[in-house]
């Protein structure tokens, strides 16, 4: 007996959904295939084997015997390769792209937006892990965010935002503490971050307040904790303008000055020097620039 050669996976799914459907224009659509490449698959099929296994029909198409016999074949063996082909492959979980960055930056600049990217990157997981202070890259890391002047040995680093420093206040306190120009700071709560090193000494001093105490108020670590504080009354922050644009446009803060005094630091997307990034690593950073730079 004369054994038949092992015909092409591509002639087999297409009679096998064509003989679910018995219809070539409805297997064409799963397929994602034409009616006539379906047909010609199904007429190469059928020339190899020798045997027809489809018979024309008033209405439509039905199966020979010998297209009976060989459905279950068929389609038993396109099952097993499936479920092989997961088992082996598809458990593989895919790496989520890990980015590091500013605790700020993520919660008043990158959250807001992030859906944008989800929608056009489904695929993609990442795991944010928040810094309070720069330090090194890790290895483990695909890309960073930074706040600083950009300088940095061993890395590239790409500029997202240009800041200016903003005092901000929640709508309530700037009412019952009038802040017509910086010296009346002196009536109200400073809050601070620590670790900026401008600071509200720097910004007193650059709008010609200096007669301000700076040192008073309260202190928190980061920012994030800093524009709470605002928000709920408890005294004025010096922001980052890229920061609270949102916040400034919702009406949860106002901003009652109108000195505009450059922050020399600016946020910063950070990638090791000379590294290439994943697929994943370069969509995130193309769409993180774009939208940075709208």
């Amino acid at each position: 007996m004369t054994q038949k050669t092992l015909p092409p996976l591509n002639w087999l799914r297409a009679f096998e959904v064509s003989a679910r459907y018995l219809n070539f224009t409805h297997a064409a659509e799963e397929l994602h295939l034409t009616q006539g490449a379906v047909s010609q698959q199904i007429r190469h099929l059928e020339s190899q084997l020798g045997v027809a296994l489809f018979k024309r029909l008033p209405r439509g198409l039905g199966l020979t015997e010998e297209g009976q016999s060989y459905l279950p074949v068929v389609q038993d063996a396109i099952s097993r390769l499936a479920v092989g082909t997961n088992e082996i492959f598809g458990q593989r979980q895919r790496r989520p792209l890990k980015v590091r960055g500013s605790l700020s930056f993520l919660h008043f600049w990158l959250a807001p937006r992030l859906a944008d990217f989800r929608r056009s990157h489904p695929q993609v997981d990442i795991r944010y892990i928040s810094n309070l202070w720069v330090k090194e890259l890790d290895a483990e890391d695909d890309l960073e965010i930074r706040w600083g002047s950009g300088q940095w040995a061993g890395v590239e680093a790409q500029r997202l935002t240009r800041d200016v420093l903003v005092p901000v206040c929640a709508p309530a306190l700037a009412a019952d503490c009038p802040l017509r120009e910086p010296r009346d700071l002196a009536r109200a709560p400073l809050l601070h971050v620590l670790g900026y090193e401008e600071g509200w000494g720097y910004w007193l001093e650059r709008v010609g307040a200096d007669q301000v105490d700076s040192s008073s108020g309260l202190q928190f670590d980061t920012l994030v904790s800093t524009l709470r504080m605002a928000e709920l009354g408890l005294g004025v922050a010096l922001a980052r303008s890229s920061l609270v644009e949102d916040l400034l446009q919702e009406g949860r803060l106002v901003a009652p000055f109108t000195p505009r005094i450059e922050a020399s630091e600016s946020f910063y997307l950070v990638r090791g020097l000379g590294e290439a990034l994943s697929p994943d690593a370069q969509a995130f950073s193309h769409w993180l620039v774009a939208m940075a730079h709208r």
